[in-house]
């Protein structure tokens, strides 16, 4: 590897972290970093495991997980706001990387409430039986 090219790739990760949810191409991510694109690839992946556009999908999938599990915008909007064109492409890759599609994530991730906490003493104190009747 070229002596700054450990440099140049932690900086195309930090463009794909900040820049995850708008178009960006390899072209423009290697004239970001001044490396050519295919040898920008090569490194990524040696260095990360993975490509720069596998890497981009990742984060974009792992964002979209985020807003399905905590908010209650639809979906389209999450493909769009995650950096997807296409609602498609967008169900069609995160059902590979989440094992099934947007929507059953959505139900299936939703945190439950927790149920409120009676301390025992409380219960002694006001005689408060949270045994069901059998």
């Amino acid at each position: 590897m070229y002596p700054n090219a450990h440099k140049q790739v932690r900086l195309a990760r930090h463009l794909l972290d900040r820049r995850y949810d708008t178009p960006i191409t390899i072209e423009d991510l290697s004239r970001a970093v001044a490396l050519s694109p295919y040898y920008l690839i090569r490194a990524f992946k040696r260095v990360y495991k993975q490509t720069p556009h596998q890497y981009l999908i990742g984060r974009r999938i792992a964002r979209a997980k985020e807003l399905l599990r905590y908010s209650d915008v639809s979906i389209t909007e999450i493909c769009a706001a995650v950096g997807f064109e296409s609602l498609g492409s967008f169900s069609t890759l995160f059902r590979k990387v989440a094992g099934v599609s947007p929507h059953a994530y959505r139900i299936s991730s939703r945190p439950t409430p927790n149920p409120a906490y009676i301390p025992l003493c409380v219960c002694f104190l006001h005689d408060i039986n949270d045994q069901p009747d059998l």
